[in-house]
Formats: C-alpha cells, sequence, structure tokens
C-alpha cells in the first residue's frame, strides 16, 4: 500500500530553522520522493517502509529540541504525480 504524507516541523525555540533544515536534508537523503514547499514537506512511498523511517526521524527530531510541534496528514495513495486541473 502506497501513502502521501504531509509534514511539518515546527521547534518552538529561537534556532527553530537549523532543525527545520536538518529535518529536511535527512528526508532528501531517504530515498523516497520527496516534494519541498514553504509550509511543509510531503514524502511518498510504501507504507511498510515510510513508516518507519519517519518514525525514526520523528523521534530523532524531537530528541535535538526542547518543545516541538509536528503535524502530520497520512493519505492512501501515492499522489506524487498530482498536478491541479484548474
Amino acid at each position: 500500500m502506497h501513502i502521501s504524507v504531509d509534514l511539518t516541523f515546527s521547534p518552538l525555540q529561537d534556532d527553530y530553522e537549523a532543525h527545520i533544515i536538518a529535518f529536511i536534508k535527512r528526508l532528501r537523503d531517504s530515498g523516497f520522493t520527496i516534494i519541498e514547499n514553504p509550509l511543509a514537506t510531503q514524502i511518498f512511498g510504501s507504507y511498510d517502509e515510510l513508516m518507519p523511517f519517519l518514525q525514526e526521524e520523528i523521534k530523532r527530531s524531537l530528541e535535538t529540541v526542547g518543545i516541538g510541534l509536528f503535524t502530520i496528514k497520512i493519505v492512501k495513495t501515492d499522489r506524487s504525480e498530482y498536478e491541479p486541473d484548474f
């Protein structure tokens, strides 16, 4: 089963940018399909491969900050090829 995951990482501290950049770089290095925009990052892949990877990376990111927030949306389909038709 393929999924699309929309992630937003929000470290609640002054040096938030470095933590976000480190997280996105690890996503880029993962080998999964990644789409970035200013508000979120989307990652696409097999549920059984992607979820353990995300679990580890989210934990790793939260361990580096005092307080952090992740907003996550999961869709049961691969939306990496989506293009609006309007």
